[in-house]
């Protein structure tokens, strides 16, 4: 019986011709039955693909043959399952494209990129070497690197969420000065699976944080090896039809509907055409969720 999976992926690596790279990651997907989103840029490859995973195995094991992606940093999760084509059931399509960014900070020029990675970047730290650094010093402080509404339904305990829409908007919050008073402690930026937290880190530190770490692998590879038994609380939002995972059978749901309040981490679009937020709203308050958030 075919298993489905989704792979979600990346690596920051100079790439003198994206659209040569855009062309041939097109055709070798489309050669595996794969759906999902790519993007490239000079900097690198970002992307999260759907398929059976035979299929996805050999995707990695080909695309990790390009001497830039050779380092590919790969997390697997379970599919939602397969159509009668094969096609994975929570990508629509295929989109794979070059852009400015691999991810979306909107400051391009701040962003160094070498062989090895990104320049100037926060000090990764892995699941493990999280808990060290937390059982060392009182003064860490959890700085969440993804969008407020992926913070409603799971975060790491007690953790700054800044009030951000957008990835774009992280640079003029870190401008505003609103996290100041964080300069002089030891910062741990997260995100899902550790690319926005590569560019951030880089950010904050530009700005005179001093001490920064970024959750190497993202909250991904923390639920791999710790699930709900360490510090993370809730689901993860993921951007794909699944809306969101969970690490184990009894994950805390921290979420509450915007419409009633009750507990939930079930995710959906804005109803009203006119808002385009995403929000933490029960099934049986779907309806009135927009009016409820207004």
């Amino acid at each position: 019986m075919p298993v489905a999976k989704v792979l979600l992926f990346y690596v920051f690596a100079p790439l003198p011709d994206p659209d040569a790279v855009r062309l041939w990651q097109r055709d070798l997907c489309e050669s595996l039955g794969l759906r999902g989103r790519i993007l490239l840029s000079k900097d690198g490859i970002n992307g999260t693909l759907g398929g059976e995973l035979g299929a996805l195995k050999r995707y990695v094991r080909k695309t990790k043959d390009y001497s830039a992606f050779h380092d590919l940093d790969v997390k697997w999760s379970e599919g939602s399952g397969l159509d009668d084509e094969g096609g994975s059931l929570d990508f629509p399509r295929l989109s794979v494209r070059v852009r400015d960014e691999i991810v979306s900070f909107g400051a391009p020029e701040e962003l160094r990129v070498e062989a090895g990675g990104v320049v100037g970047g926060g000090e990764r730290l892995d699941p493990d070497g999280l808990h060290t650094l937390l059982e060392q010093r009182d003064d860490v402080v959890f700085f969440d690197g993804r969008n407020r509404f992926e913070a409603g339904i799971g975060r790491f305990r007690d953790a700054v969420v800044p009030d951000v829409a957008t990835t774009r908007e992280f640079v003029a919050e870190l401008d505003s000065g609103r996290y100041d008073h964080l300069k002089d402690k030891a910062v741990v930026t997260y995100c899902t699976g550790g690319i926005r937290c590569e560019v951030l880190s880089g950010l904050m530190r530009s700005r005179g944080f001093g001490e920064v770490y970024q959750l190497d692998g993202g909250v991904v590879r923390y639920g791999e090896r710790f699930g709900d038994d360490g510090l993370w609380e809730g689901s993860l939002y993921v951007f794909d039809g699944r809306g969101s995972v969970r690490f184990s059978d009894h994950a805390a749901v921290v979420g509450r509907c915007a419409g009633c309040g009750a507990a939930t981490d079930r995710m959906r679009n804005c109803t009203d055409l006119t808002c385009r937020e995403q929000l933490v709203v029960c099934e049986d308050c779907s309806a009135s969720a927009c009016a409820a958030h207004s």
